[in-house]
């Protein structure tokens, strides 16, 4: 996992963080703070590629309504096939 380098107790402090959120707009003022506009769109983007590549669809139709670059959509797809487990997570559990 490429997070276990980054494991400690601050990651831990801001995912404990993250799971205090409880609306959807909470997410949107913290994240509004922690995070860059461009770091939010990129987040946003693979978010919604992974989505559209787990319901079946197409990479070029994957690229074309997400704009999401080949690599983008390339490696989220490879997350999705060996990574651990995130996105099925989050994707099952909004569905």
């Amino acid at each position: 996992m490429q997070i276990d380098k980054l494991r400690g107790k601050e990651l831990d402090d801001l995912f404990e963080g993250i799971l205090k959120l409880e609306t959807v707009e909470e997410c949107h003022h913290f994240f509004d703070d922690l995070c860059t506009t461009n770091e939010l769109v990129s987040l946003k983007q693979r978010f919604q590629v992974a989505k559209m590549i787990k319901e079946g669809h197409t990479y070029s139709r994957v690229q074309n309504e997400t704009g999401a670059s080949s690599a983008t959509v390339s490696r989220v797809k490879r997350c999705l096939d060996y990574g651990s487990e995130g996105y099925h997570t989050i994707i099952d559990r909004l569905d």
